[in-house]
């Protein structure tokens, strides 16, 4: 061993090769190592690649790997057979890579360099995807880091419609919000941007082409750059490779090329275009903003092009890419506003959505965000509140940010009270709080000589372009655009005209734009107030060779004429504010900024008067544009009529006055006055001819009630037409009292099977009969929309009933269905009592006075004994004797559903009191009940009460009419010591006497939960209204006391006088007809001056006189503003 040592030491040094000086190599543990580490780097390149092997492989590619590592040895047969009978092409996929890894570092290693050697799309994609994506995220991040969102868009949501309305197709932006006051139609579901490009359903496919509508300044492009910010990110969208989103502003500038050669311009770092677009990989590709784009898409006549290297127009490129010739397997996400939208054909479009705009409580929440320093929004709120018009402009965000930061200056400059009324007058303002910025708040108004003359020149180049840009629909403009209007781009570096103008900078292009579309309409009105009062030519076009037109009052008819004609409402907002510039409040603000020469006010009364003769003429609907003509008015500040028309409206006095002025301006008061936000109500004022001629605005109305005006089957023509459009928006509309048959049922019925907005249908006491009510029937088995119908008093009888439980067996959506006063008598009963035995959604049914007598309550409490949904059962005046009541009440024990039993004015005696009193004890979700005009007497009620100590579900409990006498008062008061949940109990004209009202009192001291005590007329005198007195100085929970009808007298007056003045609950007091005399009022109205939660008291019928009642009633104001007073 001693003599190996040095051979061994040899060998082992011989390994070694001396490297700068004492610093050595081992051969053989390189060579392992470097196996090692070769080996594991290709098990690592599957793990890393893993997922785009999965997700990028095709079956060639796939086919070709095979084929290439079992030439290499690597698999055997067996194995490639596994593999292609592995399943999906994802499966094959993870059993190669689970083959591969599973076998020494030759295999992994022959897979590797097949795919890093391979020119295939395929295997590029899979090699160098992660790093192009994260390369491209970042330059998107440069790109968009200067925007911020101004508003949280994350709890906000698209709206996924089927298609454009009407509406937006053929209107104006602005008139369609103030149409609909931001109201949204229906839409199928909300949508957010994690689902934007997601199937809908398990067996849909995601969209190619998803367009997404808003009227100008919704923020389109705000929620491009916030899905862009989440894509980015990785929240919305992981699958998609990449974003590629173009402005339409961009594309502007560029004349002809390939989608290649459009992507190498817009993205250098992408250096492979072709890759991009390739059909393996998932792209996006945005177009932000068609209605910018300054050629027309014709899809018709578009020559097809499927060569992403070829060169086209830049229109023809984006027809192709949109239509799917070009690039058909990238998806396409276009935004627009909705009358361009239209004009892409609905057969490419694949998904629509919309966005939609603030609603009042989002503005609230915006000025309370934004505006919260020294209650700025407060104040900005309330005005708004005071001004419809306003308050409409402000659903649309971007116009809400100018309406607020130039109310908002205001208020800091001093001047509250001189706050804007129109939108002439805000624009106005704004332009001049531009100009001013920099300036010191709260001096007096700058004069014109203290203002820069470039202010004025630019507002003077600025109003020539837009005007003429307004002409041509041209929205962005280039310094080029602005050179040839006399602007100099410099003189833009001003506040006036980085306040008014956006300035949009991109590798293709730099763009101009007006912050908002009707700022451009409020400068082209600028240009052509001024111009046109020495203006010789028609100033809509820009040549000379035209008819001479001289003098303001002819451009000014001219305007008009050119707004009346433009089939879509293009010029609306330009006369409005033309109209509002003739306001001397609104020139105010302009006149250190214009040119504008003298106003005696002459042209404001011409103006009205030219405005009230175009309402009377026109064709005999109310269109849009002629509702227009009111908007001017209102600019104008010419009220009068507005006014008187609104008053009629709001007492309800229209009938006989609506003239076709009349009715253009009630059209005009359904977009914006109060009276008809929640309610449009055109009760007893309509005629044939003027629904005929409201039509077209009727539309937009949200509830509808049209009662009492005699209409017929002529006037339900048009109504079914009304239902039927596309565009309606009516929710609920109410028929009531009219003259309706079965043949005006039949026009609703047929608009019911197409309309998905009506919720609520009321066609109380009509003539439809059993034939109306079979078609109403065919159209709610259809239905999907309708929820509560009501056809109380339409003589439907049997036959009629039948079709409706036919309904109910079927439709799954309605609620509610009352059927008071029908006829339909036990046969027609028993047919819906046989459907609720099946039915799971109607909630409310109302079968009042239908001579259903016992024997269809017995087939009803069958029904009730298996269905559990019902919540509201009304049997009122159905002749229903104990029997009945015996059948209900073994119901009422096994029914786990109904809330609310009404049983009034039927022939209910102590027997079946009793009965009802042992439901009640096993009862638990009963928690209305009505038994008022029955015969319970005495014996019966104290059943009740003593069935009420034990149930804890009832809350409200009315027994009027039952010739209860004291015991049964006394009974319910000892109810009423233990029982913790009655909050209403109605024992009004029942003899109860004093002695029954003092158990009640004592009751009260004690009990914490009744709110409503109605005791009118029970013989109550001083004594009773002394205890009751007394009960209120304890009592903290009493809401409501009715002693209508008795004799409290003076002395009970003045104890009731006492009470109040330290009782803090009671809000509602009647006391009419109580023999209170002069005395007792006064009492009562003094002793309000210590109580603050009374809001209504009733005096009348006390003796007081008139001279009294005004002294009364002038003491109870003085004492208690707050409460209302009758007297």
């Amino acid at each position: 061993m001693e003599k190996k040592a040095p051979y061994d030491s040899f060998l082992d040094r011989s390994n070694c090769i001396m490297w700068q000086d004492d610093c050595y190599m081992d051969l053989q543990s390189t060579t392992s190592s470097q196996a090692l580490q070769a080996e594991s780097e290709d098990s690592v390149w599957i793990q890393q690649h893993q997922g785009h092997l999965s997700r990028f492989i095709t079956r060639s590619f796939l086919e070709q790997i095979l084929s290439h590592l079992k030439r290499s040895n690597v698999l055997s047969s067996c194995e490639e057979t596994r593999i292609q009978r592995a399943g999906q092409l994802h499966d094959q996929v993870s059993m190669l890579t689970a083959i591969v890894s599973g076998k020494d570092c030759p295999a992994s290693n022959v897979l590797r360099l097949f795919v890093e050697k391979s020119e295939s799309k395929v295997a590029q994609l899979i090699i160098t995807h992660d790093g192009v994506v994260q390369e491209h995220k970042a330059a998107l991040q440069r790109r968009y880091e200067e925007h911020r969102d101004k508003v949280n868009m994350s709890s906000w949501s698209l709206l996924l419609v089927e298609s454009l309305s009407d509406l937006q197709q053929k209107e104006h932006d602005l008139m369609q919000v103030e149409a609909t006051r931001g109201a949204q139609r229906t839409p199928l579901r909300e949508l957010n941007l994690t689902a934007l490009l997601d199937p809908l359903t398990r067996v849909s496919v995601s969209p190619r082409v998803s367009l997404t509508v808003g009227v100008a300044g919704v923020g389109k492009t705000t929620w491009v750059r916030h899905f862009i910010k989440l894509w980015r990110l990785g929240t919305v969208c992981p699958d998609i490779s990449f974003v590629l989103p173009f402005s339409f502003c961009e594309l502007n500038s560029l004349e002809k090329l390939s989608a290649e050669k459009l992507l190498k311009l817009a993205y250098p770092h992408l250096t492979d275009p072709s890759l991009v677009l390739s059909r393996h990989c998932r792209t996006l590709l945005i177009l932000d903003g068609l209605d910018q784009f300054r050629y027309t898409l014709n899809f018709s006549e578009v020559a097809p092009c499927d060569d992403p290297k070829k060169e086209v127009s830049v229109e023809e490129l984006i027809t192709n890419i949109i239509r799917g010739n070009l690039l058909p397997h990238v998806a396409v996400w276009v935004t627009s506003r909705p009358g361009v939208a239209s004009l892409i054909p609905g057969g490419l479009v694949d998904r629509v959505t919309e966005i939609p705009g603030f609603s009042q409580k989002d503005v609230q929440l915006f000025l309370n965000h934004f505006f919260s320093e020294n209650d700025y929004g407060g104040q900005i709120w309330a005005h708004l509140e005071a001004h419809e018009t306003l308050m409409v402009l402000c659903y649309i965000p971007a116009i809400c940010w100018v309406v607020a930061d130039t109310l908002m200056f205001l208020i800091q400059s001093g001047a509250p009270q001189n706050l804007p009324r129109t939108c002439t007058e805000l624009y106005a303002q704004f332009c001049l709080m531009k100009a001013e910025v920099g300036e010191p708040r709260g001096r007096e108004p700058v004069k014109s000589e203290l203002l820069h003359v470039s202010n004025r020149k630019l507002l003077g180049g600025l109003g020539r372009l837009a005007f003429y840009s307004l002409i041509r629909r041209k929205y962005t403009f280039s310094e080029q655009d602005l050179r040839a209007y006399g602007i100099d781009p410099v003189l833009l570096q001003c506040s006036l005209g980085t306040g008014v103008l956006v300035m949009e900078v991109s590798i293709l292009s730099t763009v101009y734009r007006f912050i908002h579309l009707s700022l451009q309409e409020f400068f082209s009105a600028t240009f052509y107030h001024v111009c046109s009062k020495r203006a010789i030519f028609d100033l809509f076009s820009e040549s000379t060779m035209t008819w001479p037109k001289i003098g303001f009052q002819n451009h000014f008819k001219n305007a008009f004429q050119h707004s009346q004609q433009a089939a879509n409402g293009h010029y609306d907002v330009f006369v409005r504010f033309l109209t509002g510039l003739l306001n001397p409040l609104a020139l105010k603000p302009l006149s250190a900024l214009l040119t504008l020469g003298n106003n005696d006010g002459s042209q404001k009364a011409w103006a009205a008067g030219f405005l009230h003769s175009s309402l009377s003429s026109g064709s005999p609907e109310v269109s849009l544009r002629s509702v227009n003509l009111v908007y001017c008015l209102h600019e104008l500040q010419h009220m009068e009529l507005l006014r008187g028309v609104e008053e009629d409206l709001r007492l309800g006095t229209l009938m006989g006055k609506l003239s076709r002025a009349h009715c253009v301006v009630l059209g005009y008061l359904l977009h914006v006055s109060p009276e008809c936000s929640e309610q449009t109500n055109l009760t007893n004022c309509l005629t044939y001819s003027t629904v005929k001629c409201l039509l077209p605005q009727l539309l937009y109305c949200s509830h509808l009630r049209l009662e009492n005006n005699h209409f017929k089957d002529d006037v339900m023509d048009l109504l079914g037409s009304l239902l039927s459009a596309k565009d309606c928006h009516i929710r609920k509309i109410s028929l009531a009292e009219n003259s309706i048959s079965s043949k005006g049922a039949k026009s609703l019925s047929r608009a019911l099977l197409v309309n998905r907005t009506l919720t609520s249908l009321n066609l109380r006491s009509n003539n439809i009969g059993s034939k109306g009510a079979r078609l109403l029937a065919e159209a709610l088995k259809r239905n999907q929309a309708l929820v509560s119908v009501n056809l109380q008093n339409n003589a439907i009888e049997v036959e009629g009933a039948r079709a409706l439980a036919e309904v109910l067996q079927s439709n799954r959506k309605l609620l509610s269905l009352n059927l008071r006063k029908n006829m339909i008598g036990v046969d027609g009963v028993k047919k819906i009592a046989e459907a609720l035995k099946t039915n799971q959604t109607l909630k409310k049914l109302i079968l009042c006075s239908n001579h259903l007598g016992d024997k269809g309550t017995i087939a009803l409490a069958e029904a009730l004994t298996i269905n559990h949904s019902l919540l509201v059962l009304q049997l009122q005046s159905n002749s229903i004797s104990n029997k009945g009541m015996t059948a209900l009440t073994e119901a009422l024990r096994l029914n786990r559903g109904l809330v609310s039993l009404n049983l009034r004015e039927n022939s209910i005696g102590v027997a079946g009191a009793k009965d009802i009193a042992k439901a009640l004890h096993e009862n638990c979700t009963l928690q209305d009940l009505d038994l008022t005009a029955n015969l319970l007497h005495d014996e019966g009620v104290q059943a009740i009460a003593g069935a009420i100590k034990f149930n804890q579900s009832l809350t409200s409990l009315h027994l009027q009419w039952n010739f209860i006498k004291s015991p049964a008062s006394k009974a319910l008061a000892q109810a009423l010591l233990s029982n913790t949940t009655m909050k209403l109990l109605d024992l009004q004209e029942n003899a109860i006497g004093n002695e029954g009202i003092v158990s009640l009192a004592e009751a009260l001291k004690s009990n914490t939960s009744l709110q409503t005590l109605c005791l009118q007329g029970v013989s109550a005198g001083t004594t009773g209204a002394v205890a009751l007195a007394e009960s209120l100085k304890t009592n903290q929970t009493l809401q409501t006391l009715d002693l209508r009808g008795n004799t409290v007298g003076i002395e009970g007056a003045k104890a009731l006088a006492n009470a109040l003045k330290i009782n803090r609950s009671l809000q509602f007091l009647n006391l009419q007809e109580n023999s209170l005399g002069m005395d007792g009022a006064i009492f009562i109205a003094t002793a309000l001056k210590g109580n603050h939660q009374l809001s209504y008291i009733n005096l009348q019928g006390n003796g007081v006189g008139e001279s009294g009642a005004k002294v009364i009633s002038d003491a109870i104001r003085s004492n208690a503003p707050g409460c209302v007073v009758d007297i």
